[in-house]
């Protein structure tokens, strides 16, 4: 255990080939939730004993996208729901860095309702690329890098609904707030990540290609509801270990990680948040398939390790292995639709 580790114990507490660095097979389908829940949820009673069920609605994305609804007022975290291809999860490693936006206007607006804030991780495709469509459609207001701003100013978002942050902010949203953590994207097995870089002006020509989207710096959230829970929002797995010590949400949606590159990853992400009550893998499954059936792993996340390893680091925290069409309550039980 590093000095570190001993010291925030003492306070009590792409993808494929680009992405990974190594190859991978096809992807694998997943259990239905109602096998997911029995098999992935393990815990002492201890997880949501403090988070009224009520106080929010939750439902999974998809990679690291959530649509988090608190008494009536929404919120979205990554929203990736056009999910088009690009060859990333062909086995024949035909990925085209050339592959063009696109935006399915009528499938995002059904998902992602009418939101009032998106906070975006990182500039990414699979994270960024349907928010300038919710921005000018729905007028929400948007949080995250500066990098985002000026892709979103590209592509024609008001600059008046963006909120340029670095990681520190602790934004007051009257009922809930968000507490701006800064982070760092995914390492493959090479120590580096695709599509790296930041932008200090709005790039001309806009972007047209995911190739045309840097990284950005990342960033993670933790978005506390007033008489709710607090919830860690990662889009990478990597962190900021300083930044993210003593912040003890009650829920961390936690990435898996594609690769070993990362030093102790979840041991270390687990202790500098005081191994949560509840914990919910993200960014596991195949993100060029649509969001209706089970959910389908990417063969080279390793989802079931990751469990496994927050079993063993944190046995009192409950894991639940996220599907599409579960809406969640608070305390990351389903619920039935109103």
């Amino acid at each position: 255990m590093s000095e570190f580790e001993r010291t925030t114990e003492a306070r009590s507490f792409v993808r494929r080939t680009l992405l990974r660095g190594a190859a991978v097979g096809a992807a694998v389908p997943l259990l239905p939730a109602a096998a997911q829940a029995t098999a992935a949820e393990r815990g002492d009673g201890r997880a949501g004993a403090r988070v009224p069920a009520d106080s929010a609605t939750l439902r999974w994305l998809g990679t690291s996208g959530w649509r988090i609804d608190v008494r009536g007022r929404g919120v979205l975290f990554d929203p990736y729901i056009t999910r088009f291809p690009t060859g990333l999860f062909d086995p024949q490693g035909t990925f085209d860095p050339a592959t063009e936006l696109t935006c399915d206007e009528e499938l995002v607006a059904r998902h992602a309702g009418r939101p009032e804030l998106i906070l975006v991780s990182h500039t990414h495709w699979d994270h960024v690329n349907d928010v300038p469509y919710l921005a000018k459609s729905t007028g929400a207001r948007i949080v995250g890098t500066e990098t985002t701003y000026h892709v979103l100013r590209s592509l024609g978002v008001d600059k008046a609904q963006i909120s340029v942050v670095k990681g520190g902010e602790v934004l007051d949203f009257d009922g809930f707030t968000v507490e701006v953590v800064p982070s760092r994207h995914s390492r493959n097995a090479k120590w580096s990540y695709f599509a790296p870089g930041t932008l200090n002006a709005p790039p001309s020509p806009a972007p047209r290609t995911i190739s045309d989207l840097p990284e950005g710096d990342t960033l993670a959230f933790q978005l506390s509801v007033a008489g709710g829970p607090s919830m860690f929002l990662m889009g990478a797995s990597d962190f900021d270990e300083r930044a993210a010590a003593g912040l003890r949400p009650d829920v961390l949606m936690g990435a898996v990680q594609s690769s070993k590159a990362t030093y102790r990853y979840v041991p270390r992400l687990l202790g500098a948040l005081g191994r949560p009550a509840t914990v919910v893998p993200v960014h596991w499954d195949h993100f060029e398939r649509p969001l209706t059936g089970a959910p389908l792993r990417d063969s080279g996340m390793d989802l079931d390790g990751f469990v496994a390893e927050v079993r063993r680091c944190s046995p009192t925290s409950r894991v639940v292995v996220p599907d599409y069409t579960t809406l969640y309550g608070a305390d990351l039980r389903p619920v039935s639709p109103a």
